[in-house]
């Protein structure tokens, strides 16, 4: 990797966040697999420090959460018996909050979808915002005690909770989602406007991640096979989606519209990450 100019890193890059899989962008850019790899977890390592660093002090008024499922290795059902219980393997959740007036994705978190990771989401959230929120999450309990504990009464908290139907058994409707057939919604602290009660964002946001990372997409062999690189491109993911990305309909990017950026980044700003790393670590 570091023979690779900048502006080849930045092809890379290009690469990655636009959806395709490790050997798909070996093939497009001529650089060799391992080095890919580790552009990928390093500038990953970069990324989640920048967010951690920059990301702090949001004003934001309403702010959704949710969480998406894939897996590493092996779906739960698949994994060995030798490396059952092994950390890493299995399931896998990608939590994540998102600011639903400037699109800006505040918090996340890949772990399992136990109560632990709920807290340290819920407490992650309420350490970089700066005032008063309101909050819309799904009907996963966890979130219930995990927010009480992060913010106390001093948030407006609504549970928005889907109602599926059965979904018929049929070949034509294997890999088909169930239908929603109706809501209900359950107010935990303080006084929710019912009219922004919606995890409409978030959601989009989960498709967004499915289409724009390679391991997330269903029913193919792209699946990530080790924790860490799937964390890096969930950092070089949301660090893109932030700084890099145009929203469609802010005609800016979600740090610009929430005040911690003033410009569009470009691909090479974004690897420049990994140079003032460098400078940071000398230092």
């Amino acid at each position: 990797m570091n023979c690779l100019s900048k502006a080849k890193r930045a092809q890379v890059v290009s690469a990655l966040i636009e959806g395709n899989s490790i050997r798909a962008t070996v093939r497009m850019t001529g650089v060799c697999k391992d080095t890919v790899l580790k552009l990928l977890c390093d500038l990953g390592s970069a990324c989640a420090g920048y967010h951690n660093q920059i990301v702090r002090g949001i004003r934001s008024r309403r702010v959704q959460c949710d969480e998406i499922w894939n897996f590493c290795y092996a779906k739960h059902k698949n994994i060995p018996e030798k490396l059952r219980g092994e950390d890493g393997v299995g399931d896998v959740w990608t939590w994540t909050a998102i600011d639903a007036d400037t699109k800006l994705a505040i918090s996340y978190l890949v772990g399992d979808r136990g109560a632990g990771c709920a807290y340290r989401l819920m407490r992650d959230v309420a350490e970089r915002v700066s005032n008063r929120i309101q909050l819309t999450t799904d009907g996963h309990r966890v979130y219930a005690n995990a927010v009480e504990d992060a913010f106390g009464a001093e948030i407006d908290y609504a549970m928005l909770v889907k109602i599926y139907g059965a979904v018929e058994e049929k070949p034509e409707t294997r890999y088909s989602p169930a239908q929603c057939i109706g809501t209900r919604l359950a107010v935990l602290s303080g006084k929710p406007d019912p009219a922004h009660i919606s995890t409409s964002f978030v959601e989009r946001q989960n498709l967004t991640m499915r289409m724009s990372m390679r391991r997330f997409t269903r029913l193919t062999n792209a699946f990530s096979k080790k924790l860490d690189n799937l964390k890096a491109a969930v950092a070089l993911h949301f660090m893109h989606y932030n700084f890099c990305r145009v929203h469609q309909t802010l005609r800016v990017t979600p740090a610009m519209q929430a005040g911690i950026a003033d410009h569009v980044w470009t691909l090479e700003e974004l690897v420049g990450l990994l140079e003032s790393k460098t400078v940071s670590a000398v230092a």
